[in-house]
């Protein structure tokens, strides 16, 4: 904590500095949206690079200064918090002051500003993220506060920890993990107690794109025990988009990728291939939306698909088709066929790439 105070302190110096020299106070932000700024690493993801393009926050230029106000606001809101150990929610921050603040996507987009500008995890600086992501199956841990969860004793579903730094007593037979793309599949494949048919497994879902928590969790599960971790998604742009946000993190929080990537992850399903294979009926599949095709041509794009040949494969097969899937069009072949067919079959016969 002394860290993120004097860290917030060098800042607010650098501030009284220039206006004691009338000089406008200027703060000087990582780009995060640019992908110059961004190498890739196999055995990390998406980082980005030490010598990377800046851009000023101004408080004599119209169009920054509104930013830069609420950028010193939150800053010492975040030093009050340090100093007196206590925490908040983004959310929380942005209900403090909602006529200040505007919008909850501009105090998000500021508080990570700050952890990149500061080089401080966002929950050093007493910020917490709120969780939307659920894990269920082969799993037990002791939260920070001493309360125990047993996932492995029933299909119950648990809400991602807020801190997923303070578990502790992470305790799991389980032979892989699988991180399932919507909420809808996971709780059918509950329903199908798929977490102890095939063989003891860790499912999550980040419920869409996922938040910081759920990425926190997966890593934290594979550091400890370093087992196969699947993804199942829809096949559609949008689906390997979060895959590869799993995989090999996103560029706003490249600055973090260090916590939050786990390369080893291998994508399961559905795969475009699987959609020929499975002769899936054309009627049941969706066409391309421009948007679809706009996003399918940017994560080619991408320099972590240069190194996945197969992957480039599949993403070719979807751009020539210009049809997506979601999981559900299994169901056009039989109501369990999920988890009675598919999934055992791929994870028994390696049909992941």
């Amino acid at each position: 904590s002394s860290e993120v105070l004097e860290a917030i302190e060098n800042v607010i110096q650098d501030v009284l500095k220039s206006l004691a020299q009338k000089k406008a106070p200027v703060l000087t932000l990582a780009n995060r949206s640019d992908w110059r700024n961004i190498e890739f690493k196999d055995s990390v993801g998406l980082q980005m690079i030490p010598c990377c393009t800046t851009k000023q926050i101004r408080i004599d230029c119209p169009r920054s200064a509104p930013k830069f106000a609420l950028m010193l606001k939150i800053l010492s809101m975040i030093y009050k918090m340090v100093q007196s150990n206590t925490y908040a929610t983004k959310r929380d921050i942005y209900y403090s002051d909602t006529l200040l603040f505007g919008s909850q996507s501009v105090v998000d987009n500021i508080i990570n500003d700050i952890s990149c500008m500061l080089k401080i995890p966002r929950r050093s600086l007493h910020i917490l993220s709120t969780t939307k992501g659920f894990v269920a199956g082969n799993l037990s841990y002791t939260e920070e506060d001493g309360t125990k969860v047993n996932c492995t004793c029933s299909a119950t579903v648990f809400t991602v920890p807020s801190n997923v730094q303070g578990i502790k007593n992470l305790i799991s037979h389980a032979k892989f993990m699988l991180i399932v793309e919507k909420d809808a599949t996971f709780q059918r494949l509950l329903d199908d107690d798929f977490c102890n048919k095939l063989s003891p497994c860790i499912m999550i879902t980040g419920r869409g794109v996922p938040d910081l928590n759920t990425r926190l969790l997966v890593r934290k599960l594979w550091d400890t025990f370093q087992i196969p971790i699947f993804t199942l998604m829809d096949a559609d742009p949008h689906g390997v988009e979060i895959m590869c946000i799993y995989k090999y993190g996103s560029v706003s929080m490249s600055f973090e990728a260090h916590h939050l990537t786990v390369p080893s992850i291998k994508w399961l399903g559905l795969l475009p291939s699987d959609l020929e294979r499975l002769n899936i009926r054309k009627d049941v599949l969706i066409p391309f939306t421009k948007q679809d095709q706009k996003k399918l041509a940017s994560i080619q794009k991408r320099p972590y698909i240069a190194c996945q040949p197969m992957w480039k494969k599949e993403l070719e097969i979807m751009a020539a088709s210009k049809l997506k899937a979601e999981i559900q069009v299994l169901t056009s072949l039989s109501s369990d066929y999920l988890s009675r067919v598919y999934l055992p079959n791929k994870l028994q016969f390696g049909g992941w790439l």
